[in-house]
Formats: C-alpha cells, structure tokens, sequence
C-alpha cells in the first residue's frame, strides 16, 4: 500500500509541473508575461519560415533575370518585358535605363554626368532594395534581445511571490517553495525559447541578405559598365 501511494505522489507531482499546470497555477501578471514570450516566439518562426522562402524565391528569380539580361541583345525589348518585373535584379536594372534614357535624349550628351548619374541612380536602387529584403529583421533582433530580460521579470516575480506564500503558511518545506519556483523558471524558459531561435535566425538572414545585396552591386557594376561602353560609341 506504501508503494502504491509512494508511485501516486510522483506521478501527481510530475503532472503538476508540466507546462500547462505551471500556466494554470501562475498568477496573472506571471501569465501575461507567458503569453507574451509565446506570442513572440510564434511571430518569430512566421518571420524566419517567411523571409526564407522569400529570399529563396527572390535569389532564384533575380539568377534568371541576370541571365536573361547578359544574353538580351536588345536592352529595350527587355525593359519593356521582363524589366518591369517585381525583382531587385529587375529593379536595378530599370532604375538603370530610365537614368539612361532621361540623360541621353538630348543633342549633347555629358558623359562623365551621365556616368555620375547611372551610378547614382543605380545604388540608390541597390540600397532601396536592400532595406526592402530586410524588413521585418529588427522585430527578430529585439525578440533576441528583449525577450530574456522579459522572461527574467517572469521569474523575478514568480520568486517573489513564492517568497511570499512561504511568509504567509510559514512552511519552508519543498512542498511550498517548488511550484512558485518552478513557474518562475519555466518564465525564463520560455523567454530562452523566443530569443534563441531569434538571434540564430537574424545573424543567418543577415548574412543572405547582406549576399543578396553583393550580388546586386555586382549586377548594378557590370550594367554601368556596359552603359558606360556605350557611351564612347
């Protein structure tokens, strides 16, 4: 009968400190702080899922762009068609030949201005089209960094009420400290559980990002330089 009892306490316990039974037994201000770090972490893996699938299609896209381009043999056949697609490469480039054209419609043409300006025209392209693949990657940067310091609170509170049924049953057995203990650990859990995905995920985007927009320099180059060729014709 002992052990039967003995096996009904451990399994009666293991229940109440499942995560569910922590939530349930947590005071209000100690829940919205779960509720919150929850939240955030499933606004941080919609944004990884997202902005990857996103950067994926975009760099595939964007490769058969630029080789469409290298073997046009009629730039404004291809502005007319496939430049006024939605693609940074494509966007590039039509920044590129509008420049191009507004430079050249006159009797005398500047070159070194109208270097000056396709180069100009061009980076500002680059640079728009880098802050658009990037948005969103500051919400990641602070889940990473605000999130434990939220789940800190959690816990901090969660300790100080424990402390405070302790004061209150005056009973300092392990009884009565480990549930108020142990909601405010699983505060802190979960504020690990947001943030470390989220640091992981804006280092690695970062970097695709930061890749993406390379390759668009390169592209914005070669253009040029193609433009600038023509130019001494």
């Amino acid at each position: 009968m002992s052990e039967f009892m003995e096996g009904f306490t451990v399994t009666a316990s293991g229940a109440t400190m499942s995560p569910i039974a922590l939530f349930m037994q947590a005071d209000i201000v100690v829940k919205g702080v779960m509720l919150g770090l929850l939240f955030a972490s499933i606004w941080t893996w919609a944004i990884i899922i997202g902005h990857s699938f996103r950067l994926t299609r975009l760099a595939k896209k964007s490769d058969a762009f630029e080789r469409e381009f290298w073997k046009a043999e009629d730039i404004d056949r291809l502005y007319d068609g496939a430049g006024r697609e939605d693609l940074p490469s494509a966007k590039v480039f039509s920044a590129g030949v509008s420049e191009w054209r507004r430079s050249t419609q006159g009797k005398a043409v500047d070159r070194e201005g109208t270097r000056a300006r396709l180069a100009t025209a061009m980076g500002a392209a680059v640079a728009a089209e880098a802050d658009r693949l990037s948005d969103r990657l500051n919400i990641l940067a602070t889940i990473g960094s605000v999130a434990p310091f939220v789940g800190l609170f959690g816990t901090v509170w969660g300790i100080m009420r424990s402390f405070t049924d302790i004061a209150a049953s005056q009973n300092t057995s392990l009884g009565v400290v480990a549930p108020g203990i142990a909601e405010a650990l699983f505060a802190t859990a979960l504020g690990l559980f947001a943030a470390i995905p989220a640091v992981i995920a804006y280092n690695r985007l970062s970097h695709r990002v930061g890749r993406f927009e390379a390759k668009l320099n390169r592209f914005a180059d070669g253009f040029h330089a193609t433009l600038s060729r023509e130019l001494e014709r």
